[in-house]
């Protein structure tokens, strides 16, 4: 068994270096700001003890990575009928791109681009109001993480809502093919909520947990999902979970994995934990740079590589 402390210590000492590299999301007014040099990395296992290093417990805006999240819920609440509103393939393409979703007459590529992940919420809503679901998503976000300190910042939530256009043109764009079943700014409302969520590294581990675990929470036993769909999401996190840089993803690290443009990056290692980190400095593809270094050496490391 490898040292599995020593192994979070030298993942990130290995990318320490590279602190401050990439470009932060100044696209996102709310982001623009955040401390370029801010460095994270958080290991939960099934024990409930949680290895860390850095930045681990100062919150971040977790941004996309919500999407593992809503995806798990929205499945456990319509089931397979999600998959009549949202493909299952990789898109090859940037994470708010609209070409594709002509091409193939409004139904998004997979639940991880924007445009995916905007059809995903709008079945999670499911004939309630938007509070009701955003209320549902930051209830299981604090039982996940063993933290009621979760919530959702506003003002981050108040910046995407005001420079949305793009996710807005996505969200119409879709309507007009009948794919959303409630009205674009309901929806739209809540995805712009949920990508607000406010976590840190070790909460996101924490959160994570249960898809390591066949959908079982390792800590309580309690089943959140059947089995078979923890896998397939953990499949589309390792196909599409960092847009068009998912297979250098998978190639280097060998993790099903979930970026986010705040800077955070969930991992999951089947059988065997969830590492979260955090570092604002993103690649062309919109991946933490720092992090994708941090976790390539660590699953080298620690064996964890699904293809080892």
């Amino acid at each position: 068994m490898p040292d599995l402390a020593r192994c979070v210590a030298e993942a990130y000492q290995t990318a320490l270096p590279h602190r401050g590299q990439g470009k932060v999301a100044d696209y996102i007014p709310a982001l623009a700001g955040v401390d370029p040099d801010r460095f994270g990395f958080a290991l939960a296992l099934p024990d409930g003890t949680v290895h860390t290093a850095g930045d681990a417990d100062e919150a971040f805006s977790i941004q996309s990575v919500s999407k593992v999240f809503t995806l798990a819920l929205a499945l456990r609440r319509v089931g397979s009928s999600l998959w009549d509103s949202v493909g299952r393939e990789p898109s090859g393409s940037a994470f708010n791109s609209i070409v594709q979703l002509e091409s193939e007459q409004g139904v998004p590529r997979n639940p991880f681009i924007n445009a995916g992940a905007i059809a995903t919420t709008d079945r999670l809503i499911d004939g309630r109001s938007a509070d009701e679901a955003v209320d549902e998503i930051v209830a299981f976000m604090r039982a996940r993480a063993g933290d009621a300190s979760v919530a959702i910042d506003t003002g981050v939530a108040g910046s995407e809502n005001d420079t949305g256009a793009r996710n807005r043109s996505l969200s119409y764009f879709m309507d007009a093919f009948g794919t959303l079943r409630h009205p674009v700014e309901t929806v739209l409302s809540v995805y712009f909520r949920q990508c607000a969520l406010s976590m840190s590294c070790r909460q996101l581990a924490q959160a994570g947990l249960f898809l390591a675990f066949e959908g079982r929470d390792p800590r309580t036993g309690e089943q959140l999902l059947d089995p078979h769909r923890a896998r397939r999401i953990n499949a589309i996190m390792m196909l599409c979970g960092h847009y068009d840089n998912s297979g250098e993803f998978a190639f280097r690290v060998g993790l099903p994995g979930k970026s986010g443009v705040g800077g955070g990056i969930l991992c999951i290692a089947p059988g065997q934990g969830s590492i979260a980190v955090c570092s604002p400095g993103l690649n062309e593809a919109g991946t933490s740079l720092v992090g994708a270094l941090a976790l390539e050496h660590f699953a080298y490391a620690a064996g964890w590589s699904v293809f080892d």
